[in-house]
């Protein structure tokens, strides 16, 4: 029964055209539930249930407010998708605390200090980063298409909220940029001559145009160096670089600096929004590069560049 019921999800999820991360989450955190609730069935159970299990993890095991967030839409499209049941309003549902925490921001000397010690095409990867605003997940996930040098910007296509977008190109960065998608080209035509050459696509669009996958356009610009099997239709193709990769080139480029900042793939967009306010460019056109809906998310850069130590004079320093 258990197994049926994940299989009506996962099939829910691709009809809509999720991501396989998405998949992977709602699945894990579904099977959760159930296993909270000792196996039972959750057509057995409703809306008790579901604001149990959620004060559950915000109460005893302190979750933040997103990863307790994830778990609320899977459950929801658990029911509303797949079981067709309506659960209403969760009236007694404890809120995990949203974060406080400022993000953390290098400066522009430490940011070109990382990128410099980034090895292979992760270095190219960081400076779109920091040089564009991506996020790890848009970066990995751009293709060959998405670079649009005339115009001198990225399109960042069905990012959050399944929402396409355009940012800047860096211009430090197109030379690199057009370098790649030469390599690209070059491992795209070696796999055309084995009788490969096809990526994933958007499910609509493959059966819209089923020789689509294997133009030079859809290859992504940061492929694997191996071929592998896709884990839902278990074709063969090339994918993209794994978040792996680029957090292991990140990490090692860290360690070799004298940074000691805790640093990730999205201090580079953080790095990215604060240095444009610096700068005197407007909030709305910083919110729309990084893609926030609401200006609100990207004001909390406004409040990293009030804090900076070096805007108030201590007064053993006068």
């Amino acid at each position: 029964m258990a197994s049926q019921l994940l299989q009506k999800v996962r099939e829910e999820i691709r009809r809509r055209n999720y991501s396989y991360r998405t998949e992977k989450a709602y699945i894990r955190w579904i099977t959760r539930f159930v296993k909270f609730h000792k196996l039972t069935h959750p057509q057995k159970m409703g809306k008790d249930e579901v604001v149990e299990f959620l004060n559950w993890l915000a109460n005893e095991r302190n979750v933040a407010a997103s990863t307790q967030n994830q778990a609320l839409c899977a459950i929801v499209f658990l029911y509303k998708q797949v079981l067709e049941e309506k659960l209403g309003q969760f009236d007694n549902l404890t809120r995990a605390k949203e974060s406080e925490h400022l993000p953390v921001v290098l400066s522009r000397s430490e940011v070109q200090k990382i990128i410099r010690l980034v090895e292979d095409d992760a270095r190219l990867m960081v400076e779109l980063l920091y040089g564009s605003g991506l996020r790890k997940s848009e970066c990995l996930r751009l293709r060959v298409k998405d670079i649009d040098f005339e115009f001198n910007q990225l399109w960042v296509r069905n990012g959050k909220g399944k929402k396409d977008r355009t940012t800047i190109m860096p211009q430090k960065s197109k030379q690199k940029l057009k370098d790649q998608v030469k390599k690209v080209r070059l491992l795209h035509n070696k796999d055309l001559n084995n009788g490969q050459g096809s990526v994933v696509l958007p499910k609509a669009l493959s059966k819209k145009y089923p020789k689509l996958n294997k133009t030079l356009g859809w290859q992504y610009l940061f492929p694997t160096t191996k071929i592998s099997t896709d884990p839902r239709s278990g074709l063969k193709q090339r994918y993209h670089r794994s978040s792996s990769y680029l957090h292991k080139a990140i990490k090692e480029a860290v360690q070799e600096t004298d940074i000691l900042k805790k640093v990730s793939s999205h201090t580079f967009r953080h790095s990215f929004a604060t240095h444009l306010l610096n700068d005197g460019y407007d909030i709305r056109t910083v919110q729309e590069l990084l893609g926030h809906k609401n200006v609100k998310t990207t004001m909390v850069y406004t409040h990293v560049i009030k804090n900076k130590g070096s805007v108030v004079q201590s007064p053993i320093d006068c």
